[in-house]
């Protein structure tokens, strides 16, 4: 077995790396990915709680699950009272038809679709809605794109093909949103450390690929005023179709390695 860590599971040996370097979610896209009116939310691959945080604002009553613990502390030192669980898209600790929306962000490409689209099915109320999102960097800038050839383009590559396809859901719809984040010559070295393919490389490797970023940016940059680095959040949901044929019968109860936020006695346990 391969001493490097899973891509998927990369993050949390970066996760404050993470939490400085990505860009959060527009207003906008979070109201159309969940809507305007407060609704029961399992996010899954919540990470350190970028989404999350724009969905609490809204007043949707989010409970956060990623399979990383040292992501969701992070989540959780930003949105203590948002109730979390250690889990993964293909075991949800949800009881069956017990939430109005599941969503994920810059997290659905890492999951097993087919064991993880009947189960978030499962746990969706009649009507409910599955809703994906990837923020990709607008690599139609030039400077963007030179970006993207140092540390990779691969969220460019994410799509909502499996939903696609999926029995459980129909009616799939898609939106665009642009937004921009403010990056300066730190943070844009966080951005470079945050990804699944640079957090996996040995320590040599890494501060090549952060000299090349450094490089970059002080050709491209405005030194402490920073600069734009735009994105486009690509969005879908699809609203439920039907119900997996079975359930385990355990499906209430939280699957082993998960805990409530709330509750301090039990040991807890893909940028893109």
């Amino acid at each position: 077995m391969s001493d490097q860590p899973s891509p998927a599971r990369s993050f949390g040996s970066v996760a404050d790396a993470y939490d400085r370097g990505r860009p959060g979610y527009p207003a906008e896209a979070a109201a159309w990915l969940v809507g305007q009116e407060p609704v029961t939310v399992l996010e899954i691959g919540a990470g350190t709680g970028k989404l999350t945080e724009a969905l609490v604002a809204l007043g949707h009553d989010v409970h956060a699950t990623d399979p990383d613990d040292a992501m969701l502390a992070v989540l959780r030192t930003r949105l203590p009272d948002v109730p979390t669980s250690v889990a993964s898209a293909e075991e949800l600790p949800a009881a069956d038809a017990s939430y109005d929306v599941v969503v994920s962000g810059q997290a659905f490409h890492w999951f097993d679709h087919d064991r993880a689209l009947p189960e978030i099915a499962r746990v969706l109320r009649p009507g409910g809605q599955l809703a994906l999102v990837w923020n990709k960097r607008d690599e139609q800038i030039p400077w963007v794109r030179k970006l993207g050839r140092i540390i990779g383009s691969q969220d460019q590559l994410r799509s909502a093909g499996p939903l696609e396809a999926s029995p459980y859901f129909a009616d799939v719809e898609d939106a665009t949103f642009r937004h921009w984040q403010t990056i300066d010559r730190t943070s844009v070295q966080d951005l470079a450390l945050s990804r699944s393919n640079l957090a996996t490389m040995d320590e040599a490797a890494r501060q090549t690929k952060l000299a090349e970023v450094v490089a970059l940016y002080d050709d491209y940059g405005r030194g402490m005023d920073g600069m734009q680095l735009p994105y486009l959040a690509s969005c879908f949901r699809a609203t439920v179709a039907r119900r997996p044929e079975s359930t385990p019968s355990d499906a209430s109860t939280p699957s082993a390695g998960t805990k409530p936020a709330e509750s301090d006695d039990v040991l807890l346990i893909d940028f893109s």
